[in-house]
């Protein structure tokens, strides 16, 4: 049997029109008995558009046709762009279909929308190609995003009702006709159901479904971000009560074949806040010097079985997501906090990933186990750094017996570290933000996070882990979900360097020479330097995305040639994938179906949680910066020192040095001078002065308006500002800067709480 990939390059090289599932059955001589499975498969590739099915039930490919299958974009200027899913090396002309055209995105002006929704996984056809990429209408709609939106109800003069959407980017009002508005009153934010797609001629029409309340109401923006990214919130009856029926106690026959870790000395390591410990550590120094370390990890697998409730909703949401307040689980509490959290003096049932790690840091042999542990300590990243960095008495002794042990631990995390480094790995190391929060949700206060010794060496050793298992994977040549991180796209590393040589840096390194630790010499060099932040930030922007993939394709930003999730199941579902393959690689050599089935549906698991770990990113990062924009809103006039994060024709984004919060100064309150847009250069010219204004640089603004609507924190460069003043003295812009308030913490109560607890992101 083919797999997907091989499929298509077989119909591209040997199918040369569009063609019934017939012909192509004849055309690549498809066994008899594969032909059901090839039937799924051409159905599973029309469905993600790569196919498509035309007229007389023939199959093209997309390529071919100047047809792109992607998820639309709109923008709240009324045009879209359709993201392609797939790109694919093709010939078109005897010229290969890729980089410029095969990868850009299609310009869909409003007119060509037709009746598409931000969000749709639709089908382009590129029309025309420009300086600035394809453009093109939109000619079906494959999946509607979402059926539901949540928005602010309101009345119109005549007593109609509608709902205008949160997200911007939904371009159109719903109209909710009388008798379908539920107990919504005008100004509530509801969760409206459409019930009617719109036309070329008409908007979409839609019910109440749900009142969230007010949008100042204490909780009420979290359940707006959730509803607008369609995250479920409640588990479901059936995978709450198959949580129950699970217990809370390890079972006598559940640890029947399994190695006994519990007189081994067991820790677990995380926040103070944290209420599921899914990762514990054991270590011992053997006689001829090298490190046994032990990563244990909560066995979900054992309890969650496949096609169980629980398991397709954990696959549904694929990860869970953490917000300043709260955190949507992936698995009901009854699991993931109780059962399947490693608590201390309590047994619980773990794969075990146990390395021989010599003092060069290499693991020079390795174990993995179905095991049971029993926690000795529960302990916090603050008590672990006062041991071994402030050296704290009461610390230590409160501790005593388990000192040496992480005397042993803080060793051996230096050695690993040492190891990655000589290899290249980039470690970025930017300093995070922890946000304050008030009784009732708001921002206090925002401050600098503390990433100590203990964060440090938790996630050296589940990055060994991580590996050790990915390599014991492909070894025994067991399918699976491994976290890919791809080199950068050449022309982005050559647009970077072009930028970072104005600054006196440079790679060093170009086209295939160019390896990871090329970018980590360039941030050690930058390091402690005022364009250290804004340039690591472009650095991200170069490089690809992480993300699932059944091949192992290595992960370039940690410099490894196999790498997987393994550690954290409770929270990711690839990670629960990873462990169920462990374990049937253990049992013996898997049967040419299984494999087969593994390889048909392990391509679309990956695409399926990468998409919902990029929206769990996305939710946390938009609700954080919506009460940013918030905790902004009493400080208009105040003026903050900043650096320039970003440059773009319309303006400056600026993040404020004191409260993290990052502003826009737009190009129109840059009124002193027409400023021109300088891509390669990141930077803003201005005509008559030659002033610059450039990435990386130190500036002065004042906030001048924080919009509440758009979600916004509106800058002006203090300069810029005091010289249109002294221009028009007769109509300043502002006659006097407010004065700045100083907080003091012990004034109001509140909490301190991560933006999301979301370790090994990598």
């Amino acid at each position: 049997m083919h797999s997907r990939d091989e499929l298509l390059n077989l119909i591209r090289e040997k199918v040369h029109h569009p063609a019934s599932a017939r012909e192509l059955v004849q055309l690549l001589r498809i066994p008899r008995e594969e032909r059901p499975s090839f039937t799924r498969q051409l159905k599973s590739l029309a469905t993600e558009g790569v196919l498509l099915q035309i007229r007389g039930n023939r199959f093209g490919l997309a390529e071919k046709m100047d047809l792109v299958a992607g998820r639309l974009q709109t923008s709240p200027g009324g045009f879209g762009f359709v993201v392609p899913e797939h790109v694919h090396l093709a010939q078109r002309d005897g010229r290969p279909f890729d980089g410029a055209q095969g990868r850009r995105d299609v310009y869909v002006a409003a007119g060509n929308l037709m009746e598409a929704m931000h969000g749709d996984r639709v089908v382009a056809r590129v029309e025309r190609q420009t300086a600035r990429g394809p453009e093109g209408r939109i000619i079906r709609i494959l999946q509607r995003s979402n059926e539901t939106v949540v928005g602010r109800f309101e009345l119109d003069a005549a007593g109609l009702g509608y709902v205008v959407p949160f997200d911007r980017r939904v371009l159109t009002d719903i109209h909710v006709p009388t008798g379908q508005w539920s107990s919504a009153e005008p100004g509530n934010m509801v969760v409206v159901e459409i019930t009617r797609w719109p036309t070329a001629t008409r908007g979409p029409i839609g019910h109440v479904v749900e009142v969230l309340g007010r949008i100042d109401e204490p909780g009420v923006d979290t359940q707006i971000i959730i509803r607008k990214h369609s995250i479920p919130d409640a588990h479901s009856e059936e995978a709450v009560e198959e949580a129950r029926r699970l217990g809370g106690a390890v079972r006598e026959r559940d640890l029947r074949g399994r190695t006994d870790f519990r007189r081994v000395t067991t820790v677990t390591i995380d926040g103070e806040h944290a209420r599921d410990f899914d990762d514990a550590i054991t270590i011992e120094r053997l006689p001829n010097g090298n490190d046994w370390l032990g990563v244990h990890i909560a066995d979900v697998s054992h309890y969650v079985r496949e096609g169980s409730a629980l398991d397709e909703e954990a696959y549904e949401r694929g990860t869970s997501v953490y917000f300043p307040e709260r955190a949507v689980h992936m698995f009901p509490a009854e699991l993931a906090t109780g059962l399947c959290s490693l608590n201390p003096q309590v047994d619980r049932l773990v794969q075990s990933c146990v390395m021989e790690v010599d003092r060069r840091g290499t693991v020079v042999r390795y174990e993995i186990h179905d095991g049971v542990i029993n926690s000795d300590a529960r302990m916090t990243y603050t008590d672990v750094n006062a041991m071994l960095t402030d050296r704290d008495p009461d610390t230590m002794a409160r501790y005593i017996e388990l000192v040496p042990m992480f005397e042993l631990m803080r060793e051996l995390f230096e050695i690993l570290h040492a190891r990655r480094r000589r290899r290249g790995s980039i470690d970025f190391d930017l300093p995070e933000t922890e946000v304050i929060l008030s009784e009732l949700g708001e921002i206090e206060a925002i401050i600098p996070s503390e990433r100590n010794v203990a964060h440090r060496l938790i996630e050296e050793f589940m990055l060994l882990a991580n590996e050790t298992v990915a390599a014991h994977l492909v070894a025994h040549g067991a399918p699976a979900l491994h976290r890919v991180h791809e080199p950068p796209d050449p022309k982005k590393v050559e647009d970077f360097e072009a930028f970072i040589t104005t600054l006196g840096y440079s790679l060093a390194a170009h086209g295939h020479a160019l390896r990871p630790k090329h970018f980590q010499k360039l941030i050690d060099r930058m390091r402690g330097t005022p364009e250290e932040r804004p340039i690591a930030a472009l650095m991200l922007r170069t490089m690809q995305k992480a993300k699932y993939d059944a091949t192992p394709l290595g992960h370039f930003g940690l410099a490894s040639e196999h790498y997987t999730h393994f550690t954290s199941p409770i929270r990711r579902y690839p990670d629960l994938v990873v462990h169920r393959m462990l374990r049937e690689s253990r049992r013996g050599a898997i049967s040419d179906a299984r494999r087969e089935e593994l390889e048909e549906d392990l391509p679309e698991v990956a695409r399926h949680t990468s998409e919902m770990e990029r929206r769990a990113d996305e939710a946390e990062r938009e609700l954080l910066q919506w009460k940013k924009v918030r905790f902004m809103a009493d400080k208009v006039g105040d003026e903050y020192h900043g650096y320039i994060t970003g440059v773009a024709p319309f303006g400056l984004f600026v993040e404020l040095i004191e409260h993290f919060v990052e502003g826009l100064v737009h190009i129109s309150s840059m009124a002193d001078d027409y400023y021109r847009y300088v891509e390669q250069q990141h930077q803003l010219r201005g005509e008559n002065t030659k002033r610059v204004y450039r990435l990386g640089d130190k500036v002065l603004v004042q906030v001048v308006r924080v919009d509440m609507e758009r979600r916004q924190v509106d800058l002006g460069l203090v300069e810029i500002l005091e010289a249109v003043r002294r221009e028009v003295p007769a109509r300043p812009i502002r006659s006097k800067v407010a004065p700045k308030r100083e907080r003091s913490r012990a004034q109001r109560p509140g909490r301190r709480e991560r933006a999301g607890r979301r370790r090994g992101r990598r």
